[in-house]
């Protein structure tokens, strides 16, 4: 296990520090695709540790499934529309699609398709829209990978609403991650 650059200890995948892999032949990729400032301290590794502190988002009863390598839980910021969307990320501190391991990236997007599956009988909604942001320019504000999935509704009009965005009660996230959470036990 090594440390990972944002105060966690990374799993052992074959990755070199701050998550990210020397490619044989390509010794600029350790640096190219990285934008986590300097001394970031990440609020996805926080929750995960069951540090909640001066993290205003996430708290620990958001949390509806963890395991070795994933944990999954209740979004904060909530679309008008498209309430109790989950945010699925690996425990392992890797900020985006360039860094994260095949492996690992199987095994949260494995994890996404069973929570689409309980999202529809729980949810009862129509369908299912899975995203993943890199980079500022592609919308990802949160340097540690991560998988949103949305429950989907006829009409929910999800991509005219994002401005629309809002941060959730903590408590009103409490029956979300307690239907989900009794789903994966």
């Amino acid at each position: 296990m090594s440390n990972t650059g944002c105060g966690v200890v990374g799993s052992a995948l074959g990755w070199g520090p701050r998550g990210r892999r020397f490619e044989p032949g390509h010794p600029d990729l350790y640096f190219m695709f990285n934008h986590d400032p300097k001394n970031y301290r990440c609020p996805l590794c926080a929750i995960r540790d069951g540090i909640e502190g001066d993290f205003p988002y996430s708290k620990q009863a958001d949390i509806f499934f963890k395991d070795e390598f994933t944990t999954a839980i209740i979004a904060s910021h909530w679309w008008p529309t498209n309430k109790g969307h989950v945010l699925i990320f690996p425990n392992e501190h890797v900020e985006n699609i360039y860094d994260i391991s095949d492996e690992l990236l199987s095994r949260v997007h494995s994890f996404a398709k069973k929570v689409a599956i309980a999202m529809k009988e729980l949810y009862r909604c129509g369908g299912i829209t899975v995203r993943q942001n890199n980079e500022q320019p592609g919308d990802q504000d949160v340097w540690h990978f991560h998988l949103h999935v949305f429950p989907r509704y006829t009409g929910d009009s999800i991509d005219q609403t994002s401005g629309l965005r809002q941060l959730s009660e903590p408590e009103k996230r409490v029956p979300y991650s307690e239907k989900l959470k009794r789903y994966f036990s």
